[in-house]
């Protein structure tokens, strides 16, 4: 049986940037991203909010829908996120 995977967003306290990033272990990346253990966008632009996520059946398959919200306007990823999560609030607290 394939191991579950998710495909997130992180933003920062204004929500003016989108980060996407795929993972098999959501509690421990969004924690890490917190916690800026890793140089990059999210330590960048200080994305700690975990505001979307969608679990997907494997890697392969959240890999294939990561790309495909990266090539989503920026107004698409936001209904997608206003459809579940209209306050923009951290899922991760």
């Amino acid at each position: 049986m394939a191991e579950k995977a998710y495909v997130y967003f992180m933003t920062n306290n204004s929500n003016k940037v989108l980060y996407i990033g795929v993972t098999s272990d959501l509690t421990k990346r969004v924690m890490q991203h917190k916690n800026h253990v890793y140089e990059g966008f999210t330590e960048k632009y200080n994305c700690t909010k975990l505001v979307y996520f969608e679990e997907c059946n494997d890697i392969n398959s959240a890999i294939r829908r990561e790309k495909q919200l990266k090539n989503w306007h920026r107004d698409w990823k936001n209904n997608l996120v206003n459809q579940s999560n209209k306050d923009w609030n951290d899922l991760a607290v």
